[in-house]
């Protein structure tokens, strides 16, 4: 069974119908979310998920077809924030300006878009395609990262360091938010964004 709202026959649906069935298949990620996080993704089954919601697990297949059809449209949400994230920092005028915003603002997707689930661990749960797809997604950033690296060093702002090396640290350290974080904890996103930011492009600067 196919998800209704990305088959044809969603355009003949209503605004209204179609604005409530946008709603309901966003309750759908954030339950699956907290399912992930709670349980880890493998342990995590569809009626854990209609759990979270109060609905019996039949109800989850008129939005998704199976459980990696969710984490695929987790995985879409966030690269899709990243995204845009991308756009905002390119209007910034240094280097430390771009890398301290695209950190604080990844660690606001992890903390608040993926309410702190790991799914940066998940790719190997996809089919060929879908990794493909996640992973070319993830690579074209971890390049545009490098090129921000690359021009504050050129400019001076930063240590003459491997960038790619440098990149690595910065991922690893945000990616293994979802190890430790809970959405209910003490710690919340603007000041953790604004800690790692701190401490990371602190990291590179000179002097």
């Amino acid at each position: 069974m196919t998800p209704l709202a990305d088959g044809p026959e969603s355009t003949t649906l209503s605004p209204h119908v179609r604005q409530k069935r946008q709603r309901r298949r966003a309750e759908i990620l954030h339950a699956a979310l907290r399912a992930f996080r709670e349980n880890g993704y493998h342990a995590t089954t569809l009626e854990d998920i209609a759990e979270h919601l109060g609905v019996r697990k039949t109800a989850l297949y008129h939005y998704f077809p199976d459980k990696e059809a969710i984490l695929y449209a987790c995985h879409r949400e966030s690269l899709g924030e990243i995204e845009r994230m991308m756009k905002s920092a390119r209007k910034l005028a240094t280097a430390s300006e771009r890398l301290a915003y695209v950190i604080r603002e990844h660690v606001r997707i992890m903390t608040e878009t993926l309410e702190g689930s790991p799914l940066a661990f998940e790719v190997t749960a996809f089919s060929p395609d879908r990794a493909g797809e996640i992973i070319a997604a993830r690579d074209r950033y971890e390049r545009w990262l490098r090129k921000i690296i690359d021009q504050g060093i050129k400019d001076g702002e930063f240590r003459a360091v491997d960038s790619k090396i440098a990149v690595f640290a910065v991922l690893g350290a945000i990616n293994w938010i979802a190890r430790w974080y809970r959405p209910e904890g003490t710690i919340h996103a603007p000041e953790l964004g604004r800690e790692f930011a701190e401490h990371l492009v602190g990291g590179l600067t000179c002097g």
